[in-house]
């Protein structure tokens, strides 16, 4: 059996295209340009590293070792990882120049060049509760990957996620949940790569008995690894092999097994991290409330009762030891203190065993300063009969303002996932099954719910119904809405094996459809997961508020010692008058009250918010606006785009090839032309190939052209119909056509290049004619029979319409355009003048695309390439930024950053705007979460004091730092407001 995992959310663990896409990949992509060769990259461990400028040390001594490529010292995981040439320098060596800085160094282990695809290792999920700043994030990560048998791990802060790679012969999941548990933090297992789970809703279970008999029927289900059954929310998690079962007879096996006394419903895996984030939310808003309702009866009492005489009186009756008044006090506060503020306490000591500080220790030191001083106080008073002010309120208000900030932070994360909830409310909740006998005939049909289909059902779908899954329709004919999914609003024909997307709207025939691609792997889902792992990745720009929060708490508890001593001293030595000292006070409680308002003033808790919201909000946003982004990495390249290299088929163009021109030179006719022609390009796949083939059928028997996938269909019946001649020997060149036998000649379809290679002369009137097709912008097909030129063809690809605009746009905006592409210089260059592009790189292989791209990256150019990730994965994986355009079942590119749904250009545009305005938002979040201790500390600490008598209370320092958390949510929420940019307003386009 399991061990007890509460709050465990399912997430989908299939292999489909985005399945890649993770919170690791921006460590991998760090490392992968450079383990080739004779490069290898090591860890050492440094011992002796205090601060900032000894890890420095460090690296400049790294750096200065000859053969040391790279070097990257973590201060926090006194690590040192270095990338060196093997054959100009030992591991010996490195460790040498590291105690010569005067530190002690262990060369730990060398990592592989592939961290991605090791093998052995398994990817995991896991959820982490009880992190509250950056500081938090620094140590779980630190914790999990000293950890025996972790390669990697990373952590995110805004969605209490962790994503570890381990390897399970060395170390397992307990181990890892149990290691995060021990140093304080909650922690649960979601899922891994080598298994699935399903957790299921269990209505029946109210006994023992019960109990018993559902253990029984797990225990004898072949397939089934593992079980655990939570009594309090009658939930099932069941870890199972899909090769041997499938979801939809694990659930009928249980059923079935229990003669109908149970009932399964299954959990939606977003909906569950949805109802996680609610009720964190809540759990919040009941601490805020709470604390809120104690300590506003404090306020009254310090500032509306005095002006009450019966009240008042109340409050100053003597009783006991004490006045009625601090009685109410000590008892409110108490609670707040330790009941409510409990969380802080727990967390500030996990951060201490850790040794690191969090906002918690800074919390937790204010308050319990206030509390202890105020109990001091009241006590020495009742001994001495000297009575001091005791500040009781101020630790509470104190711990109020920081459970508000906490309760919005938390609210903000929730409507952060607003992109995924809409995303999740397309998909249908149930299916229609139909069942047929061992014939194949359909015998009836059942209610399923839709998370249980499995591939190989036929599905019903209504009219006016989303269908479920992705699949091929296998009878009816119908128009669906797709525009969720690419963006038109025209609907779509879909007759007998159209292809159908999951989500999309059925809006006239009912439809029966076959299920190809079911669960994780259908589009909607992989949006969902793709939007998801995006809001948990982390952008560079990071880093630099992680290393700002891991020194600011030390620096804060010092400032405030030297605060305090300061006063302190100062007013011991007679350095300032009496007269400032508040009525019954003293240079004790006059020095702490700053010192403590130094220690809650200087809390970093917003910076850790400021990158991960904006990303978060960003990648919603996007995904709303039909623009997919895998990662925080991603936006903050994106940003500083200069070039976009624009491939020109099915990217500039609509990637619908059409035969516009065919020429005969011999006394052959056209219709003997175009039957040897697509005799010959019959077995070829090439998209020009395609046209030529629906072309000369249509020729031929003058029969309507009809889509790509019939085409393909149609083409092979084609073969057999006795109008195309046999071929042998039949070869395709890339870059350059095909070659082939037909009854017996030797036949050439293809570019010039393939003709002079095979040494055939181009008579001048032929070479007129092809150099005229292509700069009207078409491509020139010469085919030879023989040796001797007999025709040639014409094959024009439609420009997109809002090519041209999105081109000069993409200008104004400072960014230059590039196109690049396989085609001829004639016909590149007419299409790159229509569009409006200058630069232009044609005859270029699809290998070579990449190195185009590595020539507009020389002097540090940040460069996109915009592909239709069918033979660019090359290139977008070489540029900086890949934006692949796709949509529909072609959406799942792993090369590309950008993936941009509805094959619209414009989308281009607004993945750089919206870049942008991401980018700058962060640099604001990042005022905001500064301004406030930069601008306070010196206020909280005293240092105007002697000129202007200002002072910032605990409790107003505590606001302060609430409102500096609410500040910076609340500026990553603008950008929900975002708007995609219209092209007339960035052309300065004046419309009448």
């Amino acid at each position: 059996m399991a061990p007890t995992m509460r709050d465990v959310q399912l997430t989908a663990a299939g292999d489909g295209a985005f399945e890649e896409v993770r919170l690791l990949d921006a460590y991998d992509e760090e490392n992968s340009d450079i383990l080739n060769g004779n490069l290898r990259r090591i860890q050492v461990r440094v011992s002796g590293m205090t601060c900032a400028a000894c890890s420095n040390s460090v690296e400049q001594a790294l750096m200065g070792v000859n053969g040391v490529f790279r070097a990257s010292v973590a201060l926090l995981q006194n690590k040192a990882d270095v990338v060196f040439d093997s054959n100009l320098v030992k591991d010996e060596e490195i460790k040498i120049a590291i105690e010569d800085a005067g530190f002690e160094a262990e060369v730990l282990e060398e990592l592989s060049a592939s961290c991605t695809s090791q093998h052995g290792t398994v990817l995991g999920q896991f959820t982490i509760g009880g992190m509250t700043c950056a500081a938090c994030v620094n140590s779980v990560e630190g914790i999990l990957r000293k950890l025996p048998g972790v390669r990697k791990a990373v952590v995110a802060l805004a969605t209490s996620l962790g994503e570890v790679e381990y390897d399970p012969s060395i170390i397992s999941k307990d181990d890892i949940v149990n290691a995060v548990e021990d140093a304080g933090f909650e922690a649960s297992f979601i899922q891994s790569s080598e298994q699935d789970k399903i957790v299921l809703g269990v209505v029946g279970v109210s006994a023992e008995m019960d109990m018993q008999l559902l253990e029984g029927i797990l225990s004898k289900l072949h397939g089934v690894k593992q079980f655990y059954f939570d009594r309090i929310s009658r939930e099932l998690e069941v870890v199972f092999d899909p090769e041997v079962l499938g979801s939809r007879s694990l659930v009928d096996g249980i059923e079935g097994g229990s003669g109908g006394k149970f009932k399964l419903l299954v959990k939606n895996p977003y909906t569950r991290i949805a109802s996680g984030d609610l009720e964190e939310s809540s759990s919040m808003f009941r601490l805020f409330t709470a604390s809120l309702s104690l300590s506003v009866p404090l306020f009254l009492m310090r500032v509306v009762c005095p002006h009450i005489p019966l009240l008042y009186a109340l409050l100053l009756w003597q009783c006991g030891p004490f006045l009625m008044g601090d009685w109410l006090k000590w008892a409110l506060v108490t609670v707040v203190q330790f009941v409510i503020g409990k969380r802080f306490y727990v967390a500030a000591g996990r951060a201490l065993r850790n040794g690191s500080t969090n906002m918690d220790v800074l919390v937790a030191v204010g308050t319990t300063a206030c509390y202890v001083y105020s109990l001091y106080a009241l006590l020495y008073g009742a001994i001495s009969g000297f009575w001091s002010p005791t500040y009781f309120e101020t630790s509470a208000m104190l711990i109020t303002f920081v459970l508000l900030g906490k309760y919005l932070e938390t609210l903000a994360k929730g409507k952060t996932s607003d992109a995924i909830k809409k995303l999740v409310e397309l998909t249908p909740a149930t299916a229609t099954l139909l069942v047929k006998d061992k014939g194949g005939r359909i015998i009836g049909q059942r209610e399923i719910d839709a998370l249980l289909i499995q591939p190989g059902d036929i599905l019903k779908v209504l009219p006016g119904a989303k269908v479920p899954v992705n699949g091929v329709v296998v009878w009816g004919s119908s128009h669906v809405n797709e525009s969720i999914v690419t963006g038109e609003s025209v609907p779509v024909l879909k007759e007998v094996n159209s292809v159908v997307i999951g989500g999309t709207i059925n809006l006239h025939g009912s439809l029966h459809i076959q299920a190809t691609k079911v669960g994780s792997n259908t589009v909607l889902s992989q949006i969902i997961s793709l939007v998801e792992t995006a809001q948990m990745s982390k952008a560079p720009i990071q880093k630099f508020a992680d290393y700002i929060a891991s020194i600011v708490v030390p620096t804060a508890v010092t400032l405030s010692l030297f605060t305090f001593l300061g006063w302190y001293v100062a007013g011991l030595l007679g350095g300032y008058p009496e007269e400032w000292l508040p009525e019954n006070s003293n240079y004790f409680v006059f020095a702490l009250m700053f010192a403590i308002s130094v220690v809650v003033i200087a809390c970093p808790c917003a910076l850790g918010l400021a990158t991960p919201t904006a990303v978060m909000v960003a990648t919603g946003v996007g995904a709303s606006n039909g623009v997919l982004i895998k990662g925080g990495d991603a936006l903050e390249r994106a940003q500083k785009i200069k070039y976009v290299i624009f491939d020109k088929t099915g990217t500039l163009t609509q990637g619908k090839a059409t035969v516009t021109t065919v020429k005969v030179f011999t006394e052959m006719n056209r219709g003997e032309l175009l039957t040897l022609v697509a005799s010959a390009e019959a077995s070829s796949e090439h998209p020009l190939a395609k046209a030529i083939l629906e072309y000369s059928r249509h020729f031929h028997f003058f029969d309507e052209p009809c889509d790509t996938k019939e085409s393909q269909s149609n083409s092979e019946q084609a073969k057999f119909s006795g109008w195309l001649h046999d071929v042998s020997n039949f070869s395709a060149l890339p870059g350059k056509g095909v070659q082939c036998f037909v009854e017996g000649k030797w036949i050439l379809v293809g570019n010039r290049k393939l003709i002079t290679e095979n040494g055939i002369t181009i008579p001048s009137n032929v070479e007129s004619f092809v150099v005229e097709m292509e700069e009207s912008a078409r491509t020139g097909i010469l085919v030879a029979r023989d040796n001797t030129i007999v025709g040639a063809i014409g094959i024009a690809d439609p420009l997109k319409r809002e090519a041209a605009v999105v081109v000069e746009g993409l200008l104004k905006m400072g960014v230059k355009p590039v196109m690049v592409t396989g085609d001829n210089w004639r016909t590149a260059r007419a299409v790159a003048k229509e569009v409006g592009i200058h630069d232009v790189r044609a005859e270029v292989l699809p290998a070579g695309k990449a190195e185009v791209i590595r020539s507009f990256q020389k002097g540090g150019n940040v460069v996109a390439m915009v592909g239709d990730g069918i033979n660019d994965s090359p290139a977008l994986a070489a540029a900086d930024i890949g934006m692949a355009i796709g949509a529909g079942t072609d959406i799942a590119i792993e090369a590309a950053e950008y993936v941009l749904m509805r094959s619209n250009l414009e989308d281009v545009i607004t993945a750089i705007d919206l870049s942008r305005k991401t980018f700058s938002r962060i640099r604001w979040n990042y005022v905001f979460a500064m301004a406030y201790n930069v601008i306070a500390i010196p206020v909280a600490a005293g240092v105007f004091f002697p000129l202007t008598k200002l002072k910032l209370p605990p409790w107003v320092a505590g606001a302060c730092m609430a409102m500096s958390s609410v500040s910076v949510v609340c500026s990553s929420l603008l950008l929900k407001r975002y708007k995609k940019p219209r092209l007339t307003a960035i052309l300065e386009i004046t419309v009448e």
